[in-house]
């Protein structure tokens, strides 16, 4: 049994619901066998039909009721996991925001997707199968023994010898499916990576002329998923295939003990048949426990994954979390000798040292690999430094993975992702209280009016995924607006244009650099036409900052910015 079980909330009163249910259930079937052999009894006596009868409708009654009791206790276990299930879901998703796609990494983007696509609905199938499964195997055959013994000890006996033996049995047959379960469940993780990272790639494979060879890797990486699911199947189909063949073995021996006994006289008719009725009722709970178990591990197992996901800290489950005041001129930034190392010991940042004041805008350049989106990454709170210490304001901050800083900021990627939804709603997505008068302002400002102007239902038009496509220039609109409607004091960039042509880019910086103003801006890219608009560059090379100044005072120094200049007008020729 999951031990968390009791810790959802509303747990413990569906169970005694249900366990309540299950009792009615228990005395239901105990009439429905009364009555159904007291009427064979009478019939096989000869009684007239008029005296049969009323223990035939009783029968009826107590099968209808029981069947009634029994879709009670299926719709209570299906909205507890239904409620319990949207629940995890809100708590999970809203944790992926929370670690920031520096930690999601660390999961792999894959597992995230699987786990909350196709998790969450076998984990509610968990919680919906177990909880009336354990209660009538924890109900109706302890009842059903106790009812049994009290009229014939020796057809209770047998039943209490042969009730440990299968549960040791399913206990058994359980670790084999639980290693098999693990395995499959490993191969499944590395299919949906596999999967999601194949899409991802797709349009690269097929520019590299890489993607007929790439379906081998798909075919060897499907090929494990299969072979490890049958072998699952096969552990499944076994152990019903025995569980099946015991219980029935069992029933097979009350049966030819009471025959032996009523031949003998030495029971009736009518209570060999009523405890022939009951023996398979009493099995039942165990044979329908081991059927779904297969069916409730996978959910057992995804909650598990998806408990674990949410007990993990995050930025906002930090120490401390220090008020700090809201960006203004007069306010500073300070790096002191800050690094970062990644989880494989690597040092990717090393001693950072600057110092931002007001409304500064500041680049950050380099070669490939040397740094600028890690620096951006801990100035956003996406991920933590190793080593040095951060100033806001005189306050001596560890990170900034803090909610009192991370709100004063809007972070602008290079692939900005669009929400399946409306025009309006992407763009007040991290406004949903935004009026249409802010939006369509927003949408001005940021060049969307032509656009959305040539749309049949202008700002409802539906965008992203199931609606309409939109290119790389108009995306990177929509997440500039968003930012207008943000109104914050910090911006960062991270390569907002390093997919876009030059005509385009051109459009999008004309319209960036009046958004830039009165705010602390941070834009690390590659493109250093940009440089001549920034207050401050910082030029990073194998995680350090090798140069610092102007676009003027650095140009003409033969130093590292002049090299990236020169690297950069080679790439033009070329």
């Amino acid at each position: 049994m999951d031990k968390h079980l009791f810790h959802y909330k509303g747990s413990k009163r569906v169970m005694a619901f249900v366990g309540l249910l299950t009792l009615g259930q228990v005395a239901a079937i105990i009439y429905q066998a009364l009555y159904l052999s007291k009427a064979i009894t009478q019939m096989f006596q000869g009684a007239v039909w008029s005296a049969i009868l009323p223990s035939f409708f009783t029968f009826l009654a107590a099968y209808a009721l029981r069947h009634l009791l029994q879709w009670g206790k299926e719709r209570l276990a299906y909205k507890f996991a239904d409620r319990t299930a949207l629940s995890f879901q809100e708590l999970l998703i809203r944790k992926v925001f929370d670690l920031g796609p520096r930690s999601i990494g660390k999961h792999g983007s894959g597992n995230l997707i699987t786990l909350a696509l196709e998790g969450i609905p076998q984990f509610k199938t968990y919680l919906e199968l177990f909880i009336p499964r354990f209660m009538s195997m924890g109900i109706i055959p302890f009842v059903l023994f106790l009812y049994i013994f009290a009229i014939d000890r020796i057809s209770g006996i047998i039943l209490a010898v042969v009730m440990p033996i299968l549960i040791a049995f399913l206990i058994l047959l359980g670790f084999a499916a639980q290693k098999q379960m693990d395995a499959q469940l490993d191969t499944y993780k590395l299919l949906s990576r596999h999967f999601v990272d194949s899409l991802r790639g797709l349009v690269t494979l097929k520019y590299l002329g890489r993607s007929k060879s790439h379906q081998k890797a798909i075919e060897i990486v499907s090929n494990k998923y299969r072979i490890a699911t049958n072998r699952t199947l096969r552990v499944a189909f076994l152990s019903t295939f025995s569980l099946d063949f015991f219980t029935s073995l069992s029933v097979a021996v009350i049966a030819v003990e009471l025959g032996l006994r009523l031949i003998n006289g030495h029971i009736g008719l009518e209570a060999a048949l009523a405890i022939l009725i009951l023996a398979p009722k009493y099995f039942l709970p165990v044979r329908e426990l081991g059927n779904d178990y297969h069916a409730t591990m996978d959910g057992k197992e995804a909650g598990e994954q998806i408990r674990e996901l949410l007990a993990e800290k995050t930025s906002d489950q930090t120490d401390f979390s220090p008020t700090l005041a809201q960006w203004t001129e007069s306010s500073r930034l300070s790096f002191e000798h800050v690094s970062k190392r990644s989880d494989e010991e690597r040092t990717i940042l090393q001693r950072i040292k600057f110092e931002a004041s007001g409304y500064q805008k500041i680049g950050i350049v380099g070669a490939s690999g040397a740094g600028k989106s890690t620096l951006i990454d801990l100035l956003s709170g996406f991920t933590q430094p190793t080593a040095g210490k951060i100033l806001v304001n005189g306050n001596d901050l560890e990170h900034l993975s803090i909610p009192a800083w991370q709100e004063q900021l809007t972070y602008i990627p290079q692939h900005p992702y669009i929400f399946s939804g409306t025009v309006a709603e992407n763009i007040s997505f991290y406004e949903p209280n935004a009026g249409r008068a802010d939006i369509e302002r927003a949408a001005g400002i940021t060049g969307l009016n032509e656009l959305i102007s040539r749309f049949p239902n202008g700002f409802d038009e539906k965008i992203g995924q199931g609606g309409r496509a939109l290119s790389g220039g108009e995306e990177q609109r929509i997440a500039l607006a968003r930012s207008l409607l943000q109104n914050r004091s910090i911006l960062l960039f991270d390569e907002p244009t390093a997919h876009l042509d030059i005509e385009t880019e051109q459009e999008i910086k004309e319209m960036i650099l009046p958004i830039l103003e009165n705010k602390l801006v941070f834009f690390a890219t590659h493109r250093l036409h940009w440089m001549k608009n920034m207050d401050l560059i910082l030029v990073l090379e194998a995680g350090q900052i090798v140069e610092m100044g102007t676009h003027e005072q650095l140009i003409g120094k033969s130093g590292a910015y002049d090299q990236l200049i020169q690297a950069h007008r080679r790439g033009m020729k070329e």
